[in-house]
């Protein structure tokens, strides 16, 4: 019994870890839209037994990233046009109940202070310019403040749907900043997110639920402008934007 122990308390690292390197590789384009994912060879490619990776497939298919088939196991999932747009609307919906809820139990001075010191950090990595602008440190920045949405929300229930929602392929907020080095067009809305991020930050300092929410609703729809400019003016983006590669139309 105790040599067996060990096994056990890696088989849930192991199966973590397995979800983690899947999910990359999927959403980098390793598999393609509707592929079988194959257990022996992934299992091999991954460095884990069958039974962790079971257990990552399991929390794949709830993620929905995969789909299990009852004839040829699990592939990995076709999504269309509608499937993102409803994703990005999801994220929306949720990270502005977040606002609203933060906005309506209020937030502390201390973390006021915070939430502008991450403003002020998203500021510093736009630059004077678009050529100036440093890109990793306002993506970073740029989860750190939706994480924020979600501690001043004061909502378990809130934060694990968001965190839920944003495993989809093209639901994270940060979707479309990892390419905005290629994309000028994907730039130029940076700074109307930042413009956003001031005023859901102000609406929750004043208590002004509805403002806060309505803000950060239409500030996940940068996501959708971004997404139809992909789809309607540049295709050629589809396979540079982690997740779309798995979009057929």
């Amino acid at each position: 019994m105790a040599m067996s122990e060990p096994g056990l308390s890696r088989s849930p690292l192991q199966s973590h870890n397995a979800a983690m390197e899947l999910r990359d590789l999927i959403l980098g384009g390793g598999f393609a839209a509707g592929e079988r994912l194959l257990e022996v060879q992934l299992a091999e490619r991954l460095g884990v037994s069958r039974t962790p990776l079971r257990s990552a497939l399991a929390q794949l298919e709830q993620e929905g990233l995969v789909e299990r088939k009852s004839t040829t196991g699990f592939v990995v999932r076709q999504f269309t046009f509608n499937d993102v747009v409803d994703a990005i609307e999801l994220r929306g919906v949720l990270e502005g109940t977040a606002a609203r809820l933060a906005a309506e139990r209020g937030i502390s001075e201390v973390q006021r202070a915070e939430m502008g010191q991450i403003l002020d950090r998203l500021d510093q990595s736009l630059g004077e310019g678009p050529d100036d602008m440093d890109l990793d440190r306002y993506v970073d920045a740029n989860g750190t403040f939706h994480e924020m949405i979600l501690v001043l929300s004061q909502s378990a229930i809130v934060r694990r749907e968001v965190e839920r929602a944003v495993r989809l392929p093209f639901a994270s907020p940060n979707s479309f900043l990892e390419r905005q080095r290629e994309v000028p067009a994907f730039r130029r809305s940076i700074g109307s997110g930042q413009i956003h991020h001031r005023a859901v930050a102000d609406a929750i300092w004043r208590r002004e639920g509805a403002r806060a929410e309505a803000v950060m609703r239409e500030h996940a729809r940068l996501a959708r402008t971004n997404l139809e400019y992909v789809m309607t003016r540049d295709r050629s983006l589809m396979n540079k934007v982690p997740g779309l590669s798995l979009v057929v139309t």
